[in-house]
């Protein structure tokens, strides 16, 4: 798989998914929804535990967002994932970037079963700081 075709085209994609966001500042569910958004992407947050952040919703469920999500990120731990990756497949979605920490080899093959797009060992946050 061409990995650095498939960032450059998760990057071309205007609307994402951060599964996990959270309030936290200090952390990486933050900070990827909020660099996104400096950026100009349309970015949603889902997190069963909030109901908005900064004055916009957060979703409990990447089913309950009311747009068509181009590329999902990963920042919760491969147990919870492993649950949203057929949620995600159902959606039509095929991209999903997935953060450090948030993948293991189970996870990875049924992304690969699925026939998903996909990133590991890189980070969004890292890849759109870099291009201030």
């Amino acid at each position: 798989m061409d990995f650095k075709k498939i960032k450059k085209e998760m990057l071309d994609k205007k609307t994402w998914a951060v599964i996990g966001v959270t309030a936290k500042k200090d952390k990486f569910g933050y900070k990827i929804w909020k660099k996104l958004k400096d950026h100009g992407y349309n970015v949603y947050g889902t997190n069963p535990n909030y109901e908005e952040i900064e004055g916009e919703r957060v979703y409990s469920s990447i089913k309950d967002i009311p747009a068509k999500i181009d590329v999902v990120d990963m920042v919760v731990s491969p147990k919870l994932g492993m649950d949203i990756l057929d949620e995600v497949k159902d959606l039509g979605i095929e991209y999903i970037f997935f953060q450090p920490g948030t993948y293991n080899s189970q996870i990875i093959e049924k992304v690969k079963s699925l026939g998903f797009k996909y990133l590991v060992d890189d980070c969004i946050y890292a890849t759109l700081k870099a291009m201030e």
